[in-house]
């Protein structure tokens, strides 16, 4: 096996045996795309393990914006059971520019908070001989840049044309852990700074709906236990934007 891919299949197992007990979960960073005062943006976002995003965003001004994000995912397995509810708020600044005004750069900041359980249960034999309960709240705030553009590359499906939008978001989060139990235990508690790019298609289907394919990654920047880099972001999901106005010279 080529040196790449077994560094590849290294990688992929690090961030597997992580997930166990990995307390921190990203959500989809909302990319709202705005161009004019008066629109709004709402997108929801689904991974194939069932954690749900929904991302809203308002522009109060040509340039100005803010936005509500929220989460949840409730998954019972035989060897795991995760639940996980986030909230943020945030605010920011956003331009158009290039030939046509059809790239975009938005700013934003904010805050959160999250709760996060999650059952941990060991078999050997397929008899069950250990079970870790990890139960925590954390707060968070994060720095987020996105570069998009609404300049359409076209892909033909079924005979018909659909427009392609591309983009990609930077986050750096700071999370910190509160009241955190381990099996009812209280524990010290931990903070972490991660780094979270994300890159996202959008499948144009009229000017106002799009449907959105985004995957990322999380990167801790420091060592800890449970407050880790153990998940990253795949989903598919729908995009709305309502109310823009053309821009006047």
């Amino acid at each position: 096996m080529p040196l790449k891919y077994k560094l590849l299949t290294l990688v992929f197992a690090v961030l597997l045996l992580s997930s166990c007990s990995s307390i921190y979960m990203p959500g989809v960073p909302n990319t709202p795309m705005l161009t004019t005062k008066g629109e709004f943006a709402a997108g929801g976002h689904i991974s194939l393990r069932g954690n749900i995003n929904v991302n809203t965003a308002y522009a109060f001004s040509d340039n100005f914006a803010a936005m509500v994000n929220f989460g949840s995912m409730d998954s019972e397995r035989r060897k795991k059971d995760i639940k996980h509810n986030y909230f943020e708020l945030g605010g920011g600044y956003f331009k158009t520019f290039g030939p046509e005004n059809n790239r975009i750069l938005e700013f934003y900041a904010g805050m959160g908070t999250a709760s996060s359980k999650r059952v941990i249960r060991n078999f050997d034999d397929g008899v069950l001989i250990n079970t870790d309960i990890y139960d925590a709240d954390y707060t968070k705030m994060f720095v987020q840049a996105n570069y998009s553009s609404k300049k359409t590359s076209k892909v033909s499906l079924l005979g018909i044309d659909f427009g392609l939008n591309y983009g990609t978001a930077w986050r750096l989060s700071f999370a910190s852990t509160k009241d955190f139990k381990l099996n009812g235990v209280p524990q010290i508690n931990e903070d972490n700074i991660f780094i979270e790019p994300v890159f996202f298609t959008r499948m144009v289907l009229s000017e106002q709906f799009q449907l959105q394919y985004t995957s990322g990654s999380n990167i801790g920047l420091r060592s800890r236990k449970f407050l880790n880099a153990g998940h990253s972001v795949f989903t598919i999901g729908a995009v709305l934007n309502v109310g823009r106005k053309p821009k006047t010279k």
